[in-house]
């Protein structure tokens, strides 16, 4: 194939884009809510090249199968590990990382624009806006394009995006210069949901000037929570400052909700009620397959049930993975991949009963929270054994 024209249900990841010499490739939000690249035919001279470093368009993927390296890990700084949504890996990884000369290509949350993005960190205070899991798709091309390709970089990702960000640097040879770490993924929700979920919020906060996920302010194992602040009005959101411990206190309504507690947004997205197509029926990289030198994750099963302040999975996919994790402020304890990994999805995400029902409420600007939750319930139903489902039928002719 010579270029991704027709490409309909990719990642998104948004890497053909900062290939391309002739600017011919954009990447926008379809109807469904997930980044698409879109080809401007009349500037594309079918060189190949995004076709090439496409990670969705490469049935294999970019780096070879390993003798993987795995451990339970957590930062030294009890502080770091306080802040961040597992053990703190993560950020410990780029604070390192940034004392050795490289910078670091991250995640962060714009309030302004509802989205996450990747941007660059150039020290320890940038860093600090990546801390916390976004479970959103991210906003690649504009960070993406600002590296600078004979610099040192870290770069983070959701796992077909480092597959594509490998492709990449690897046709300017360049790979030396990188440090690539991704996650172990569910997928990637709709900005459909995600945008309803803040029309919500908002509508009892105010506009939303900071967002937190998986905060463990009740433990870690209880910890798929939603922290946000909401301005009293629009005037209060432009006084407020991009980090959260500077908000002005009086001008800040909080909101707070969990999983365990029926947080919407959260059951849209581990319901699998709005993954990406792309998630569902071609993802390559779940469990143990990565073209990232470091993959992390929680360290969900048994091994640490009884701690509340957060363990990381992680699992080394290159030797050079391996020889950074070492040389982290960080405690690491080795385990098989198969302990580290377990909890972590082998399989791709499934499709929901109601899915198409979600959407199409998603899209529409009046649907409520109670229409999302009547949904939920008709899910519930469709997924009771059949013989249940017969048994309320018969209840429920008889009584009619």
């Amino acid at each position: 194939m010579k270029n991704i024209k027709g490409f309909k249900d990719c990642y998104g990841c948004g890497v053909c884009a900062i290939v391309c010499s002739r600017k011919a490739i954009t990447i926008q939000l379809n109807e469904s809510g997930f980044y698409v690249p879109v080809l401007d035919s009349s500037l594309c001279t079918n060189c190949g090249l995004c076709a090439e470093v496409c990670a969705f368009n490469n049935d294999v993927k970019a780096l070879d199968k390993c003798n993987i390296k795995a451990y339970g890990a957590w930062s030294n700084n009890s502080h770091v590990r306080n802040r961040c949504s597992s053990g703190g890996v993560g950020y410990e990884l780029g604070r390192y990382l940034i004392k050795e000369g490289y910078k670091v290509c991250a995640v962060k949350y714009n309030t302004e624009k509802q989205r996450a993005e990747h941007y660059i960190a150039k020290d320890e205070n940038e860093l600090m806006l990546s801390v916390g899991s976004k479970y959103i798709q991210s906003y690649t091309v504009d960070a993406f394009k600002s590296i600078n390709r004979k610099e040192k970089y870290l770069v983070t990702g959701t796992p077909c995006q480092i597959d594509s960000f490998r492709r990449y640097i690897r046709k300017f040879k360049v790979e030396d210069n990188f440090v690539l770490m991704d996650f172990f993924c569910h997928s990637v929700p709709s900005m459909l949901a995600w945008k309803k979920y803040v029309q919500f919020v908002e509508e009892k906060v105010g506009p939303i000037v900071y967002a937190s996920w998986r905060n463990k302010f009740t433990g870690w194992h209880d910890s798929w929570a939603m922290a946000m602040d909401g301005a009293k009005s629009v005037a209060d959101a432009a006084d407020s400052n991009e980090f959260y411990d500077i908000c002005v206190p009086e001008k800040k309504h909080s909101y707070n909700s969990r999983l365990s507690e029926g947080d919407i947004f959260y059951k849209l997205f581990l319901g699998d009620y709005c993954c990406n197509p792309a998630c569902q029926k071609n993802c390559k990289y779940k469990y143990d397959s990565s073209s990232a030198d470091i993959r992390i994750g929680d360290f969900w099963g048994q091994t640490y049930v009884n701690d509340e302040e957060g363990v990381s999975a992680v699992a080394a996919f290159s030797e050079k993975g391996n020889r950074i994790l070492n040389l982290l402020d960080c405690t690491l304890i080795a385990h098989s991949f198969e302990t580290v990994a377990e909890g972590q999805m082998k399989n791709n995400a499934k499709k929901a009963y109601v899915a198409s029902l979600i959407l199409k409420a998603l899209k529409d600007e009046k649907t409520s929270e109670a229409t999302i939750s009547r949904l939920f319930k008709i899910e519930s139903i469709l997924r009771l054994p059949s013989r249940i489902i017969n048994k309320l039928y018969r209840m429920l002719w008889i009584k009619k």
